[in-house]
């Protein structure tokens, strides 16, 4: 009968992306996320920890346990842990250039639990070259790095056989300006990469190439245009399809699957009228949900108010709720793909495919995905995208309702209380990880952990897979940042390209525009005080990464007529003071994401002082709570700009008349 219900399709894994403060909060945190009914668990690692640092060094002050979990050891994966049977758990790590790490200690600790390797299942994030272009959590350059990749793919495709080694990120090109077409061109194009390395290597035999493809997972954004998303899934697994079957002779179709989670899209989160972003959620999970031929195998979704600071634990089950929802109370599972057939799916699909395709082309004719980091294109290519789309909103053309279109609104319940509205990290957090670390340190086996360090760094200069040497590292009590300084020493660092100078003008300075009135308010403050240009030093102290907002207005100043100064992210205080000083900057302007704002910002003010440079006016821009702006500008920070202040031209204008003031010049009239 038709008002029977259908037998349901199985729901896809449910996680909520979580982590902080210290392992047995966070270990609190996940079992009592998968008593609510959460189905997977997503790992959200620290800083230090993504970027081999330990929780005492320098860079890591003010980041430890602020974004995730600190894991420095073991003893840390241990308690991560505690209590979770790990061989009936599909844990997502987001983890990157230390992931074969990660993967090792997670290994020890299910032996310990008695769990078989072979069965356990999971993904490692393990995806570099979307942390050059977009999310800065790199350590190594692309070679060694690629090697790294390489190496865990081999070892679990022969060790930990269900677990998927690579999960190919996608997600933070969207953050970072990609279009659909860019999107899905790059993560191809790194796939290509890794798996040309993989089969170059001679690690895995001819037979088992299957399981190799098998095992290669992607992690995509959801915007909130609908169609388009939906339809930028459908072309992913055509193009998948297409690529596996013909470069790679692939001829099993369970093998050539294109497997997919999604984390919805934080980018187009708001931080007025918050409460907006709830309808945006469930509009973008609805993209990787409804077809169910381009279904996602695995979802976690934001919270509300992500924009605002850290969500609190009803935050998170808030987000959860609304995936059990569609898939428990809906009749979604019920019914084959509802858009096959479609005219309008299909013509959007041939759309994307083409476009899609042809810039792979280009990709590879460059030399493939880690040529073109190397050369700056991609970088070039989604700051000049971010800033095509930025100049769209704040031209009005796209609309973010509550931003730049219906901005008026009742008070809202939700955000009344402020402080309470969201989870803040213990200051005093940080010490007592510190302690602990020394303590471990203090109890391990010295000569041990010594000779595991040796033999991972004669491994490194050698051509031995990496992954045996990292597991006894972690059996012998190694630390993260031990285990990445051996792999420095023989690889080095890299300093990825900024994409800035290659940038090419998103916003023109037509008479009359707001452009053209901030370029004159920058070319007079450059006269008065004595001719050249204005320069501006653009600074990412700490760990943070996430340098899209950073690059928007390094590219915005430079045209409206300032000289830049951008070196770059993952930058001491002392650093950045120091090439102030050098480049006799009139503003530094500090980006930071992470929620280490209170801890560094205070430092640069303190050493431009002992400097004598405190006349440099000092502009903050981030994730930053109310009560935490107040506090800076109390400190002496000219202004602090959050995800609300959009219009990155008006901004600039800001900044020049934070210029005047610091230099007791008059106001300009001139309007913006």
């Amino acid at each position: 009968m038709s008002g029977e219900p259908r037998p349901k399709d199985r729901p896809w894994l449910m996680r909520t992306y979580a982590g902080h403060s210290t392992a047995e909060a966070s270990n609190e945190l996940y079992r009592r996320n998968l008593a609510k009914g959460q189905t997977g668990l997503s790992v959200a690692f620290d800083l230090p920890t993504q970027t081999g640092y330990d929780p005492d060094h320098i860079l890591a002050r003010g980041e430890v346990g602020r974004v995730g979990v600190p894991v420095s050891h073991l003893g840390d994966m241990r308690r991560l842990f505690q209590d979770i049977p790990l061989e009936q758990m599909n844990t997502s790590m987001t983890i990157n250039a230390t992931a074969m790490w990660l993967l090792a200690l997670y290994q020890v600790v299910a032996e310990e639990h008695g769990a078989d390797s072979a069965k356990l299942q999971g993904t490692t994030q393990n995806d570099i070259v979307k942390e050059y272009l977009s999310r800065g959590t790199h350590v190594f350059p692309p070679g060694p790095s690629l090697r790294l990749t390489t190496d865990m793919i081999a070892y679990t495709v022969h060790h930990i056989p269900k677990w998927n080694p690579i999960n190919i990120c996608s997600y933070h090109l969207q953050e970072a300006g990609a279009t659909p077409v860019q999107e899905i061109a790059y993560a191809m194009s790194t796939a290509i990469a890794v798996l040309d390395a993989v089969f170059a290597s001679g690690q895995v035999p001819q037979e088992r190439k299957g399981e190799v493809v098998a095992r290669i997972s992607f992690f995509v954004n959801a915007g909130v245009r609908f169609i388009e998303e939906m339809c930028k899934m459908r072309a992913f697994g055509r193009i998948w399809d297409r690529i596996t079957r013909e470069r790679y002779g692939i001829e099993n179709s369970k093998h050539r699957r294109f497997r997919y989670g999604v984390q919805v899209n934080s980018l187009g989160l708001t931080e007025a009228q918050p409460e907006n972003n709830v309808q945006r959620i469930v509009l973008e999970m609805l993209a990787v949900t409804l077809s169910k031929d381009a279904r996602a195998r695995a979802v976690q979704l934001p919270a509300w108010n992500e924009a605002l600071g850290l969500p609190r634990p009803w935050d998170q089950q808030w987000s959860l709720r609304i995936q059990q929802v569609l898939a428990q109370e809906s009749d979604l599972l019920e019914y084959d793909d509802i858009f096959a057939g479609s005219h309008v799916i299909e013509a959007k699909v041939a759309e994307l495919t083409e476009e899609t395709e042809a810039e792979i082309e280009r990709i590879q004719e460059m030399g493939g995905a880690m040529a073109a980091v190397e050369s700056g294109y991609l970088k070039a290519q989604l700051v000049a995208s971010h800033a095509a789309r930025r100049a769209r909103i704040e031209a009005g053309e796209e609309k973010i309702v509550g931003v730049n279109c219906y901005e008026g609104t009742e008070p809202n319940p939700l955000t009344a209380d402020l402080d309470t509205a969201i989870m803040t990290v213990d200051p005093a957090n940080e010490a007592r990880v510190v302690s602990a670390l020394h303590t471990w340190r203090e109890q391990r086996d010295a000569h041990r952990a010594d000779s595991a360090l040796s033999a991972l760094r004669k491994a490194a200069m050698g051509t031995d897979n990496l992954m045996a040497a990292t597991v006894e590292c972690a059996r012998a009590g190694v630390t993260t940042g031990e285990w990445s300084w051996a792999l420095r020493d023989v690889f080095g660092e890299f300093r990825a390209p900024t994409g800035v100078g290659g940038a090419p003008l998103a916003v023109t300075a037509e008479a009359g525009s707001a452009l053209a009135a901030v370029r004159e308010k920058v070319g007079k403050t450059a006269a008065e005080l004595g001719g050249g240009r204005l320069r501006l030093l653009v600074g990412k102290p700490g760990l943070d990464g996430h340098s899209n907002g950073a690059e928007q207005i390094a590219v915005r100043a430079r045209d409206a007529g300032f000289e830049v100064i951008y070196q770059g992210i993952r930058l001491t205080p002392e650093q950045i003071v120091a090439a102030a000083v050098a480049e006799d900057v009139h503003c530094v302007g500090l980006s930071i994401l992470s929620g280490s704002h209170a801890e560094l910002v205070p430092d640069v003010l303190e050493r431009l002082r002992q400097a004598g440079a405190r006349d440099i006016p000092v502009i903050v821009g981030g994730i930053i709570p109310a009560a935490d702006a107040a506090a800076l500008r109390a400190a002496g920070v000219a202004a602090v700009f959050t995800p609300k202040d959009f219009g990155i031209t008006e901004i600039i204008g800001r900044i020049v008349d934070e210029i005047r003031t610091a230099n007791t010049l008059p106001a300009l009239e001139v309007p913006v």
